[in-house]
């Protein structure tokens, strides 16, 4: 049996919606209107490091201040009158001014774009190899924002700037990665919003357990999980399908957040006569 079978196989198998809640997309399936969905995604994805059952408490209770369409919510946002409401919220890196600074940078950019879509799509080019030069150019546009109302001064901390990682310092961006699949795929989970960028043009969200399958699958022979291995894993998976290679990456990363792949049980997974 080839590989390719056996990729396909997992996908054509996988039931999709039963791993929604053990996945940072379940946060966008709870709404209908495409502005909620996006903005609702946008914010599940920047917080979509570490484990699951530990960011989902904290995106949970982001958007259950923002009420039932957080688009309105950040299109109307005023610092001083509503960031006391989110007061006590942080995550791991995150403190409560790194959170506030995302949504008001968040705000800043819907209310001169009108949607995350537009302000990607002014940076994003069709002649672009890939995704990258696009996010790295929306990435600088978000970052350029003022945000002495947050933090009394024009500074990004740390924490602030852990939210936006870009290809153009060499990061995975798996997190950036992931929303950019959730708004551009149009199969299976994802929702496929945005149209005019082609799904071939996606770089898969690399994470430790895509990165291990990878490496036994010999996608890649790179160390490094940086976005040159993010990149060479995608066109691997190219050639299995040269117009939607990330439609494997859901199935894929789920065999390890499952646990059905690990390093305990290398070998006696579906692909273990590959490796």
């Amino acid at each position: 049996m080839s590989l390719k079978h056996t990729l396909d196989r997992l996908y054509n198998t996988y039931n999709f919606k039963d791993r929604i809640l053990h996945d940072p997309i379940e946060f966008p399936h709870q709404y209908k209107q495409p502005q909620d969905i996006e903005v609702s995604g946008f914010i599940a994805s920047c917080f979509a490091y570490g484990r699951v059952d530990l960011f989902k408490p904290a995106v949970k209770k982001i958007l259950s201040i923002m009420g039932k369409s957080p688009h309105d919510f950040l299109l109307s946002f005023n610092l001083k009158k509503q960031g006391d409401l989110f007061s006590g919220v942080k995550y791991r890196f995150n403190e409560n001014e790194d959170i506030l600074c995302l949504l008001y940078v968040l705000s800043k950019a819907l209310k001169k774009y009108g949607s995350i879509e537009a302000m990607f799509k002014k940076r994003y080019k069709d002649t672009d190899a890939n995704i990258g030069e696009g996010l790295g150019g929306f990435i600088h546009g978000l970052i350029a924002v003022d945000t002495s109302p947050v933090y009394n001064e024009n500074i990004k901390p740390a924490g602030f700037l852990q939210f936006l990682p870009s290809p153009e310092k060499g990061s995975a961006c798996k997190r950036m990665n992931l929303f950019l699949r959730w708004m551009i795929r149009d199969r299976d989970i994802d929702f496929g919003l945005w149209k005019g960028i082609p799904k071939n043009k996606l770089i898969i969200p690399l994470d430790t357990h895509i990165a291990r399958i990878s490496k036994c699958l010999s996608f890649t022979k790179r160390k490094s999980q940086d976005w040159r291995t993010a990149v060479e894993i995608t066109e691997s998976l190219k050639k299995f399908d040269p117009e939607d290679p990330l439609k494997y990456d859901f199935a894929l990363c789920h065999q390890g957040i499952s646990k059905v792949c690990s390093k305990m049980n290398c070998g006696e997974c579906a692909f273990g006569q590959y490796i």
